[in-house]
């Protein structure tokens, strides 16, 4: 061991041994406990960040220690690698995107590496490797087969220059994100998977989800969507034909004065045809079509809408009711209809306030009566029914289902449940993604691929341009094929699968990423799954994982899996955060291009000029408040950069960049690293102490501390992930190893209680700063690695407080530490103190003017 400590030599060296010993390779296991912890894998996209860094710490430190205690640990890492940023790489740079994806993956595996993180590199998988998507195209025909894959015909966000369909997210202001025309809403032919025949199982098993943060489970709970009401029939006065509307609120059907539809339903442009209003309708259905969903929904939005000039009548009231197209309807909500009741809505009273719409009270609230005429706005909460027939007097909860059976009596509607969860569209019309395994025959129409001909591999041998869109319709040689029913030419399912598709259920093949024979070996999955441990961004709390759980469900009913659900326990770390700095005349700065001043002020390195600090925010480059892993490395190594990531903040919470914060945490190893050099040579030859003989005084104290600190960091790790405490703790241990020699003249009869602390500490942070850990207990002549050595326990007995530390100051300064009974009174600590040696050399002939005594902390003599 040598007498300074380098990261640049020590951390090389430790990762090639793990790698050349396999350390973290692991097999099944029936004899041991199996724990299976996984970090939500990165798409590639060229470097590592802070984010990720944080991430797979996290996970990290919870694998390694699982491991310590004694479990068969699998902690697997892989690529979510197809998607559109690889295609407008490739464009950008000339190249294939499997050429930049694959390069890609290179640079960060060896990243990922230089963190020292204890993955199981056997098991790594890509997702846009074809033996990952074959099963992924089998699951598909299975799910065809049972129904649970359809197509039909749904809106999209349709870009014509781009030729493609755009994610709600690649929408910005109507306008396409990447070439910045607009954006439309076009009715194509996509393919479904049919999640909302799951979506009773996926609402209740939410309530089983007890290791989820409670706030993933009520975003989930609220996607879903489970909504009872009742389908009402509004008759429409020139047709037999009514518009079904669904409601929650039928107890205000009274107070309907008007009728709104989405753009999309198929009413809007029926009902005024051959009518003076049909070019107006026109208008505003393309105008509409044009905007993005959730300017449509926001409640700061203008609520706009044109008359049809039909009308309906209120199946209650037999009211005329005219019938508006609205901006603020959307057709994947309920019916695409709504029955508009301004007195108890807010949107629709905005809507009847533009348009001078009739207001109708028909719920007054508990206590007090509503005025049409002088409402501010609408009341939405439940109440007593007015002008409401024979339902007048009634609560609003009773009055729901008196109303249900009113309308099913009479045939005017019936009690029902929606769900705001609708089927999940796959269909992608870009190149890198995964076959759509379907074909398409003018005689016998969609035709699936044969299993035996999977898989159907996406052409390597595409060619982007910068008009986008995909080039598979292009390539003959991909597109035309044989009908498998008729023999006859047929055409391929240019589509390509969302990428979601693959991120919902790579957790199962990680489990048997060898195996040949189909998807999943069910005997090896059976053993590993379900995931112990999840860990990922607040930002996957709906999507991903709501769809991992419709797979696995789906999974479990075709016999490959038993799992119901994939993830145990869920932990959502916060953010990265930095604050960012502006220049007047060069605008957002990056690291390289800042001057520190002075503490805390800033220059631009490019003009002078100081520049101004904001506020803390993600790490985000368009910002310039990004910090590269590598330069930290570089400079720091990568325990120092682990160990500020853990310590600054609980993982749930944001962690807010502190350059001083990675400094301290460089200091406290090397201050950990002096102490194991200085000591190496006085405990190599012994024996940790065990409790056989009796300890007094200081080293009694510090074989205290040693069982409280495992106790205490133990208890941070396993029931809470609080490694910022469980480290501090560590760091406590180290104060009192180095307090206690400075203030005592030991001999060997000291050395196994010290070689006992500085095992203890060694071995407690090993999971947060593994290269060093492994340095020092080798150097400590320890025959194991410390990844292999088992979790320390502590001793309850010896942890327990027998006395009590006091601080004694003279005159505020300290002088000395004496220990009481914790039940010592305090005149009994007083004079305790007053009758130290110590303390009487400091005070001398003085008199003894002021005592003042802090039960449990300290004494402070006034003379």
């Amino acid at each position: 061991m040598e007498a300074k400590y380098d990261p640049r030599e020590i951390e090389p060296k430790w990762q090639r041994i793990w790698e050349e010993q396999r350390i973290f390779y692991v097999r099944e296991d029936p004899g041991k406990p199996k724990y299976y912890l996984l970090e939500m894998f990165p798409y590639p996209s060229g470097r590592i960040h802070m984010g990720h860094v944080r991430n797979y710490t996290i996970g990290d430190v919870v694998g390694r220690y699982k491991t310590m205690r004694g479990f068969n640990v699998i902690h697997p890492m892989g690529w979510d690698a197809f998607g559109m940023p690889a295609e407008n790489a490739a464009i950008k740079a000339g190249i294939h995107p499997a050429t930049w994806t694959y390069n890609n993956i290179d640079q960060m595996k060896a990243q990922l590496k230089q963190m020292g993180f204890s993955y199981d590199w056997s098991r790594e998988l890509a997702t846009c490797d074809v033996s990952y998507y074959r099963w992924e195209q089998l699951m598909f025909l299975k799910m065809y087969e049972r129904g649970l894959a359809y197509r039909a015909e749904a809106y999209v966000n349709w870009c014509s220059t781009c030729q493609t369909v755009l994610a709600n997210e690649q929408v910005e202001a109507g306008l396409c994100w990447r070439c910045s025309q607009t954006v439309e809403q076009k009715e194509m032919s996509q393919w479904f998977l049919k999640i909302t025949d799951y979506a009773d199982e996926l609402l209740e098993y939410c309530d089983h989800l007890s290791g989820w943060p409670e706030r993933v489970l009520t975003m989930q709970r609220n996607w879903i969507g489970k909504s009872r009401g009742a389908i009402i029939h509004f008759p429409l006065e020139d047709s037999a034909e009514p518009i079904k509307v669904f409601t929650t609120r039928q107890d205000t059907v009274f107070g309907a004065t008007f009728m709104s539809l989405a753009v999309e339903h198929p009413l809007s442009l029926k009902l005024c045809r051959g009518r003076p209003e049909e070019g107006a309708v026109k208008q505003f259905i393309e105008k509409t079509k044009r905007m993005h969903r959730s300017e449509r929904t926001s409640e700061f939005f203008d609520k706009e809408g044109v008359f049809t000039g039909a009308y309906c009548r209120n199946p209650m009231t037999a009211e005329r009711m005219p019938i508006y197209v609205a901006n603020f309807v959307l057709m994947e909500y309920g019916t695409g209809a709504v029955m508009a009741v301004p007195t108890h809505d807010q949107r629709d009273f905005e809507f009847a306030q533009a348009y001078n719409l009739p207001l109708k009270v028909v719920v007054n609230p508990l206590r007090g009566e509503l005025d049409a005429d002088s409402m501010k706005e609408a009341y939405e909460e439940d109440g007593i029914l007015v002008n409401s027939g024979e339902f007048s007097g009634m609560e609003s909860v009773a009055a729901r289902e008196a109303i249900n059976e009113y309308l099913e009596s009479r045939e005017l509607g019936q009690g029902a449940i929606t769900y705001r969860l609708r089927d999940w569209l796959i269909s992608r019309q870009r190149y890198w993604g995964a076959p759509i395994p379907m074909i398409y025959c003018d005689k016998c129409g969609i035709v699936p691929v044969p299993e035996k001909d999977l898989p159907v591999v996406l052409p390597l041998d595409a060619s982007l341009t910068p008009a986008g869109g995909t080039p598979l319709p292009t390539l003959k040689e991909f597109v035309e094929t044989a009908c498998p029913e008729c023999g006859d030419i047929a055409r391929r399912e240019t589509d390509t699968m969302d990428t979601f598709v693959e991120s919902s259920w790579y957790f199962n093949r990680y489990t048997c990423p060898d195996y040949q024979e189909g998807p999943l070996d069910k005997a090896r999955n059976d053993y590993w799954m379900p995931v112990d441990q999840y860990i990922g961004g607040i930002e996957h709390a709906v999507l991903h994982l709501l769809y991992s759980r419709f797979f696995t469900k789906v999974l479990r009913d075709m016999g490959m899996v038993s799992q119901d659900e994939p993830f145990v326990n869920l932990l959502t770390q916060g953010m990265v955060c930095k604050e960012t700095l502006r220049c007047s005349e060069h605008g957002w700065l990056d690291p390289q291009d800042v001057i520190e001043k002075e503490a805390d002020i800033y220059g631009c390195r490019k003009c002078g000029r100081q520049a101004e600090i904001g506020r803390k925010e993600k790490m985000s480059k368009s910002k310039g408040n990004v910090v590269d892993p590598g330069d930290l490395i570089k400079r720091f190594g990568a325990d120092t950069v682990r160990l500020f990531c853990l310590f600054a903040s609980p993982p749930e919470k944001d962690l807010e960049w502190s350059d001083r914060g990675v400094e301290g945490s460089a200091r406290f190893l090397n201050r950990l690293w002096r102490l194991v050099y200085e000591e190496q040579e006085n405990l190599r030859s012994v024996s940790p102490y065990d409790g056989s003989g009796p300890l007094a005084g200081e080293l009694r104290a510090l074989h205290r501390m040693t069982h409280q600190t495992i106790k205490r960091v133990t208890d941070d790790i396993e029931q809470r992930f609080h490694f910022n405490t469980a480290i501090s703790a560590v760091m406590e241990l180290v104060n009192a190893i180095y307090q206690f020699r400075s203030e005592n003249g030991y001999g060997p009869e000291a050395f196994p209680v010290l070689r006992l602390a500085v095992d203890t500490a060694v071995i407690l942070i090993s999971p947060m700063v593994p290269h060093i850990a492994e340095e020092m207990w080798e150097a400590l002549r320890h025959e194991r690695r410390v990844v292999e050595e088992p979790w320390p326990e502590w001793d309850e007995e010896a942890a327990t407080e027998d006395m009590q530390l006091i601080v004694v100051q003279v005159n505020g300064r300290l002088r000395n530490r004496i220990y009481v009974s914790p039940d010592a009174s305090r005149e009994e600590v007083e004079k305790a103190a007053l009758s130290d040696e110590r303390i009487k050399s400091f005070i001398g002939d003085r008199p003894v003017r002021k005592v003042v005594v802090v039960l449990g902390r300290l004494v402070n003599v006034v003379v």
